[in-house]
C-alpha cells in the first residue's frame, strides 16, 4: 500500500511539473528569447565570417574541466576498493596537473575574452 501511494504522488507531483513546464515559457515570449543562439553571430548574417578562437579556446576549457568533474564524480566510492591510498594518489596527481594547465593558461593569457 506504501509503495502504491509513493509511486502516485511521484506521478502526481511530476505531471503536475510537466505541465508547468509546458505553461510557464508562455507566459511572455519575447523575440530575444525566441530567436536562435549561434554561438554570439548573428543568424541573419553571412555564414562565412570568422570563427572567434578566444571562444573556441574557453569552450575547450569548459569541456576539459567538465570532463576532470565527471573522472572524479565516482572518487567516494574509491574508499571501497583494495587500494584507496593509490586511488587517491591518481585522483590527486589528475587535479595537480589540471591545476598546472589552468596556471599555465591564466599565465599566458589563454582566459582573457577582451583583449
Amino acid at each position: 500500500m506504501n509503495l502504491i501511494m509513493t509511486t502516485a504522488a511521484a506521478l502526481m507531483l511530476s505531471m503536475i511539473l510537466v505541465t508547468i513546464s509546458f505553461w510557464l515559457p508562455l507566459i511572455s515570449p519575447d523575440q530575444e528569447k525566441l530567436s536562435p543562439y549561434e554561438c554570439g553571430f548573428d543568424p541573419l548574417g553571412s555564414a562565412r565570417l570568422p570563427f572567434s578562437l578566444r571562444f573556441f579556446l574557453i569552450a575547450i576549457l569548459f569541456l576539459l574541466f567538465d570532463l576532470e568533474i565527471a573522472l572524479l564524480l565516482p572518487l567516494p566510492w574509491g574508499d571501497q576498493l583494495p587500494t584507496p591510498l593509490l586511488t587517491h594518489f591518481w585522483a590527486t596527481l589528475v587535479l595537480f596537473l589540471l591545476a598546472l594547465g589552468l596556471v599555465y593558461e591564466w599565465i599566458q593569457g589563454g582566459l582573457e575574452w577582451a583583449e
